[in-house]
């Protein structure tokens, strides 16, 4: 029985550990019962009185989340922010980089277009939740947002 005991600890203990990845803050929540739920953010960033919290994805990840701190230090949100309906709050000939790291953190990857002259950054997503899609923010000279294209993740294109 005691064999058995010291086999099923660590499967609960690691077990445990997964909660919190898959466990949402409570709006309210301070700061550091945030950090302490969800681990130290990748990001971070002064949204007028408020403070975003980043928690960014792999390389191959398609999800991101992002937590509101109000200026009293308490949690407002907290949501995945690679979704459709966020890409489409960036404003084309508006927004700058900052805005779209404030908006959908940071990206997958990034390059440069030697003929455009744009710099691209791309992220993963599900579209619909299921589609494995791409979104790629081009930015000019300047990280002004001067078009954006989607398709399908070329990772899970098929021969």
């Amino acid at each position: 029985m005691k064999r058995l005991s010291l086999l099923i600890l660590p499967v609960l203990l690691a077990l445990s550990g997964c909660a919190s990845i898959f466990t949402n803050p409570a709006p309210g929540s301070t700061v550091a019962e945030v950090i302490a739920l969800k681990g130290q953010p990748d990001a971070q960033y002064q949204d007028g009185n408020t403070t975003l919290l980043e928690w960014s994805v792999p390389a191959y990840g398609d999800h991101a989340w992002m937590a509101r701190i109000g200026p009293d230090g308490k949690l407002i949100s907290y949501k995945q922010v690679l979704t459709r309906e966020n890409f489409g709050t960036i404003k084309i000939n508006e927004f700058t980089k900052n805005d779209v790291l404030k908006t959908v953190g940071h990206p997958t990857e990034t390059e440069m277009s030697p003929l455009s002259g744009y710099e691209i950054w791309s992220y993963r997503y599900l579209e619909e939740g299921i589609w494995h899609s791409m979104m790629h923010v081009f930015f000019d000279s300047n990280g002004v947002v001067r078009k954006m294209e989607n398709g399908q993740d070329p990772m899970y294109l098929l021969d």
